[in-house]
């Protein structure tokens, strides 16, 4: 298993590279030690039983793990260990694109097959169906059903035909090559116009700085199709590839299907050696000064750069530790000088982990207010030496050892609930970095008997080994703009030695209180209870008026006015003190105000359920207000927003909200001049009001809430959408690009079943829109299709489409998208569209129904909506009655053309299109 699972080689679980054999190969368990126990340096990590793993005759490796979460699925990956970094020059964003075309067509299923017989079975492209391509690596996704043996079998056919039989076809290529294109175009702007820049500074005489994965447009626009199929015929053979399955399936069927399918691929014959390429070392520090006119922070990044290294014993498996205490702790100050008056960053943080395949680093990363970019690096490196001079208190790794050993106790718990995908993952690591995988077992087993034994003297330690003169790289990026000064290379190199010469006081903290409640409340009792045996739900109203829904599972457990609270913290407990307090426990609680409604949320373990009720109780009955930690939360908001103007996104996001409020007072966007009207004080008695009643929302901490008897409702604010057809423009930007959002909205008539039509609508609509503005005319890389509908203040829907392009095809591009919903109203759809849209609600709901925040969220909205709590069970009926007759009616119902709103953007230098 992962400790930490991130595509970026975080990740401590990887698959032991078990030697070339055509027979599968388990590992065995450890042995316990004592508690404390030194590791065996040279012994090797074990490997996880209870995954299979073996190599193929023609080198392909195999990972199988038999997983029953969820129920009848199996997530699919074929791994290929190659990526941009192997392309040759005129091949820049090729190995991209190969990743494009394999869902383009093979040699077996032609065109856009793959996907259409994956969405025909009930899956989802995106969610379900997907691929991706990093700099040393393209890895293909698929989760497909188990119930049946014919999808199963024709899976690991599509993993095969991946692998070696790419048609890449002519036509398909001028069809996808727009699509990659506008990919292209979709990561332009600002920060990829600065990462540019720096990207080559950090990776200075390697081949990682010139081989960002989206590639060339120029080589996107020119490139022959032999030029593509080169890349893929040097690259993509078994010796490069592993193919990960996990899921709801026998595993031993799985072992034939794999030699049956992927054992059939021929081995490379004279296969080109996989070159690896270094990062190489610098003693001196590479700097990167960098601003754009459309910026809208100011970034610092002071990364260390070291060698790769590999996590394949229990000595490292220990240090892994070690450096982890090491980043918790640092992240930990961070966030505490944030929440302290006038702080040098909005936010800052800590990261270990690799870089790129040959090279990971330390590296220090802090987002400042304007003109912040001295005070910050200072604050950045203050911090650090602080560390290195006086180290961490033994207070703060205590918290860190309870937070880490909390963790592992916690997934061991629920280790019969982890979900495929995340193991699937963890092989798929396994292979690309030839590092071992340990089982949960033996995580919980080894940071049990290691973490005592760790030392606040080797924590330390790291502070000076890591933070160095030596290979060092400073990147910064601003805002260009009037008013904000860029500091040059050389004034912010001064603050290195400023530091080490400076006078610098060691960390200090108070002790903490050991209760969170200092008095418990005499609580109340239960005045009735209801059965709902239907879905396994107990009500309870207690004497205060609390009304509690209980459902108990064995699934997976883990405005200004509410600002106040979770900046200023509960009891006795300020927000800094209750963060330390909660070292160790798996709890979350959080208040919330909007419009219609308030509430409190919360999350727990089993075993601290009684610390989130605690919690509650507190919000509700001793919330703090403390006008300066409230102030430096305004004042760190006001930095995140201080350049959004100088946003494209922000401008297009911006009108399409007051548009779609008109212009009302209470749906203006959050700007620095809204803030400065929060009156702290006048926020925390609002607070106070709206929680000092109970009623409207175990006995002893629910039934000590406070409760007025009085009935809780809402106000009507009167804001509503325009009416009629409204459509604006907003240019701004200098990239060639373009969005826009149609917005579709009107009176609805709240039951269940419009519910499900509206959203199976928005299903058909994503499938046609796709297939008509992707793949048909590859005007897009992709459209959204979001539906959503209200009850109070009024019954209301909304329907929104959107998608981006080059500017000059937006308006036939959304001219394309309206006769495609034109043809739904005439014309209606097809059986093989309304299979797939209820094939797509059917899987969905089966893996959706073994989730707790299914369950909560549909007790909520039944609860709230006055539908039967005993008829959420029900939902495959509203599924199988749908038929093509009431998608025709849905779209001719909610898609009004006469009624709608259009927002679109566009770059301030195009002439094609007038502001309405």
């Amino acid at each position: 298993m992962t400790l930490a699972s991130t595509r970026s080689a975080a990740i401590l679980a990887a698959l032991f590279a078990a030697s070339a054999t055509a027979s599968a190969q388990v590992g065995s368990a450890p042995k316990a030690s004592p508690l404390g126990a030194s590791p065996q340096p040279a012994a090797p990590l074990p490997f996880d039983p209870a995954v299979t793993v073996g190599t193929l005759s023609n080198g392909m490796r195999y990972y199988i793990r038999e997983n029953h979460k969820p129920e009848e699925r199996a997530e699919l990956r074929l791994v290929v260990n190659a990526g941009s970094v192997l392309e040759d020059e005129d091949q820049r964003g090729l190995a991209h694109m190969v990743e494009h075309m394999s869902f383009r067509g093979t040699k077996k299923f032609a065109g856009n097959q793959i996907s259409s017989y994956l969405e025909s079975v009930g899956m989802r492209y995106g969610p379900d169906i997907n691929a991706f391509t990093s700099f040393d690596e393209t890895v293909y996704e698929i989760t497909i059903p188990t119930d049946t043996a014919a999808i199963v079998d024709k899976g690991f056919q599509i993993l095969s035909e991946w692998a070696h039989n790419v048609a890449f076809e002519p036509s398909q290529i001028e069809k996808e090559r727009p699509v990659v294109i506008e990919e292209w175009r979709l990561g332009q702007g600002a920060e990829n116009r600065m990462q540019n820049k720096w990207f080559p500074v950090l990776f200075e005489g390697s081949r990682y700085g010139d081989r960002i994965p989206i590639g060339l447009k120029s080589v996107l626009e020119s490139y022959t199709p032999a030029t593509l199929r080169r890349f893929y015929d040097t690259w993509y053979r078994p010796d490069l590839m592993a193919v990960v399955a996990v899921g709801d399936f026998d595993k031993k069927q799985i072992e034939v299907l794999i030699k049956r399918y992927l054992g059939a691929i021929p081995a490379a014959t004279s296969p080109k050696p996989r070159p690896l390429f270094p990062v190489p070392a610098r003693d001196s520090t590479l700097v990167s000064i960098n601003s754009d006119k459309e910026a809208t922070r100011s970034v610092i990044r002071l990364l260390y750069k070291q060698p790769k290294r590999f996590n394949t014993t229990e000595a490292s498996y220990r240090q892994h530790l070690v450096e982890q205490l090491f980043g918790s702790m640092f992240n930990d100050r961070f966030s505490e000088i944030t929440q302290k008056p006038n702080p040098p960053f909005i936010t800052a943080y800590a990261v270990q982990g690799d870089l790129v395949r040959t090279a990971e680093s330390f590296s220090l990363t802090a987002i400042v207010a304007d003109n912040g970019i001295p005070r910050g690096l200072n604050a950045l490196l203050t911090e650090g030496e602080r560390v290195r001079r006086f180290g961490f208190l033994q207070s703060e790794l205590d918290r860190a050892k309870k937070d880490l050993q909390r963790g592992i106790e916690q997934a061991y718990a629920e280790r019969e609930k982890t979900n495929s995908g995340v193991y699937a993952e963890s092989y798929v690591s396994a292979f690309l970095q030839s590092e071992p995988s340990t089982s949960i077992q033996y995580d919980r087993d080894a940071i049990t008997r290691l973490l005592p034994g760790v030392t606040l003297a080797e924590v330390n330690r790291l502070a000076g080994e890591w933070m160095t003169d030596k290979n060092r790289v400073l990147a910064t990026t601003s805002p260009d703009k009037p008013g904000i000064v860029t500091p040059s290379p050389g004034e912010l190199m001064l603050a290195f030695d400023a530091v080490k010469g400076a006078d610098i006081a060691a960390y200090s903290e108070s002790a903490l209180s050991q209760q969170l409640v200092d008095k418990e409340p005499p609580g109340g009792s239960v005045v009735s209870e209801k059965q709902i045996k239907e879905i396994g739900l107990t009500e309870w109203r207690l004497s205060n008026g609390v009304r509690v829904l209980l459902k108990p599972t064995d699934f997976n457990a883990a405005s200004a006015a509410d600002l106040i609270p979770t900046t200023s913290g509960v009891g006795k407990f300020s927000v800094i003190d209750l963060q330390k307090f909660l070292a160790g426990k798996q709890v979350s609680v959080f208040p919330s105000i909007d419009d219609l409604s308030e509430g409190i949320s919360g999350s727990a373990s089993q075993r601290d359920v009684n610390t989130m009720l605690q919690l509650i109780y507190l919000y509700f009955t001793q919330p703090r207000l403390d006008t300066s930690l409230v102030n430096t939360f305004i004042g760190r908001f006001k930095g995140v927003l201080a350049n959004r103007s100088a946003s494209p996104e922000a401008a297009f996001s911006d009108t399409l909200q007051v548009t779609m409020a008109q212009h009302s007072v209470r749906e203006l966007p959050v700007s620095a001049a809204v803030l400065d009207r929060i009156d702290p004080f006048k926020s925390f008695d609002f607070y106070k009001d709206r929680f000092s009643n109970a009623s409207g929302f175990i006995a002893k901490w629910l039934g000590g809430l406070p409760s007025t008897g009085r009935k809780e409702t809402w106000r009507d604010t009167g804001i509503r959408p325009p009416t009629g057809v409204v459509q604006r423009v907003v240019k701004k930007g200098a990239e060639p690009k373009a969005r826009t959002a149609l917005i579709f909205t009107g009176a609805f008539e709240y039951t269940r079943q419009n519910h499900y039509q509206l959203s199976a609508l928005a299903e058909l609509l994503n499938i046609k829109l796709r297939e008509a503005l992707r793949e048909n005319l590859g005007g897009t890389y992709g459209v959204s299709v979001n539906p959503s509908a209200s009850r109070d203040p009024l019954p209301s829907y909304r329907f929104t489409i959107g998608f981006g392009s080059a500017p000059e095809r937006l308006e036939a591009l959304t001219a394309a998208a309206l006769a495609q919903i034109d043809s739904v109203k005439k014309f209606g759809t097809t059986p093989e569209y309304l299979n797939k849209v209820k094939e797509a609600a059917f899987r969905s709901r089966e893996t959706a129904m073994k989730q707790n925040g299914y369950w909560l969220a549909q007790i909520s909205t039944f609860d709230q909506s006055g539908w039967a709590l005993a008829e959420i069970p029900n939902g495959e009926k509203l599924i199988s009655a749908l038929t093509i007759d009431d998608l025709q009616k849905a779209a001719i119902k909610y898609l009004r053309t006469d009624n709608y709103v259009r927002v679109s953007l566009y770059p301030e230098n195009f002439s094609g299109a007038e502001t309405r």
